[in-house]
């Protein structure tokens, strides 16, 4: 089966913010073999900058994939081992959030844990992909608080799930079929923590990825800058030729 190839532009941005004095957030780019991710090590807990540094070095030695289901497997596998391994750290409580995209064919995949989350701006509509695992995503599902109050809250940071905690990790996953235009959004919660929906969905409309990556750094610093703030935009185009794909990406089972 012949599926459309695409070609990705990608802007990575990450700055420590107004208030903090160490960055605990990394992100990975790999626009070669169809990878992107940001973590964000956990604040407040021992080694968070090294748990975030961790994932996105073992994600970033990978590879090309193979097919997609394997690309998929092999992305979780180096999670899940990077959980086993932080969560054995002697020093104390440590771990990281994660959200990572991956691209094959005419197809793409998204695994998460915690509250960095990952949009996608398609025709002009922007759409939150993902669901934060935190304690106040719960109680916005359960009608207690408003999105609205809930950037205010103040147990905003409390998640409820994350890479290194030491209670057997199971990651979010959500599957897709790519279009011409798409612009993804990977950002830790300190430009989330910042900016609402509709101020992102403004601030990356109509420019390429570069541009719009330091409109929404700045934005979120003018706006505070409570927390560290990392980003990642990949834009997607079509390629020259088509990709020979023979399956989407599919279950890591």
């Amino acid at each position: 089966m012949s599926l459309p190839s695409y070609a990705f532009s990608t802007a990575a941005r990450t700055h420590v913010g107004r208030v903090r004095q160490l960055n605990e957030d990394s992100y990975v780019a790999r626009p070669d073999i169809g990878l992107w991710a940001v973590a964000d090590g956990m604040g407040g807990h021992e080694r968070g900058d090294e748990a975030s540094r961790l994932i996105a070095a073992r994600l970033e030695a990978l590879g090309p994939p193979d097919s997609a289901p394997a690309f998929l497997r092999t992305v979780e596998a180096v999670v899940l081992a990077c959980d086993q391994e932080v969560a054995a750290w002697p020093e104390g409580t440590s771990g990281s959030t994660l959200v990572a995209l991956l691209a094959f064919g005419g197809h793409f995949a998204l695994l998460w844990a915690g509250d960095s989350r990952a949009y996608r701006l398609r025709e002009g509509r922007l759409d939150r992909l993902t669901e934060d695992h935190s304690l106040v995503q719960e109680l916005v599902a359960a009608g207690e608080l408003t999105p609205e109050a809930a950037r205010q809250h103040p147990y905003r940071n409390r998640i409820t799930r994350a890479v290194g905690v030491g209670h057997g990790l199971e990651l979010a996953r959500l599957q897709g079929e790519l279009a011409a235009g798409d612009l993804f959004l990977l950002c830790s919660d300190g430009l989330t923590g910042e900016l609402g929906d509709g101020e992102i969905a403004s601030l990356l409309a109509g420019d390429a990825p570069d541009a719009a990556a330091d409109r929404l750094v700045a934005r979120a610093l003018e706006a505070g800058g409570q927390d560290n703030i990392t980003l990642v935009l990949v834009g997607v185009t079509p390629a020259v030729r088509d990709l020979d794909a023979t399956a989407p990406l599919g279950p890591a089972a």
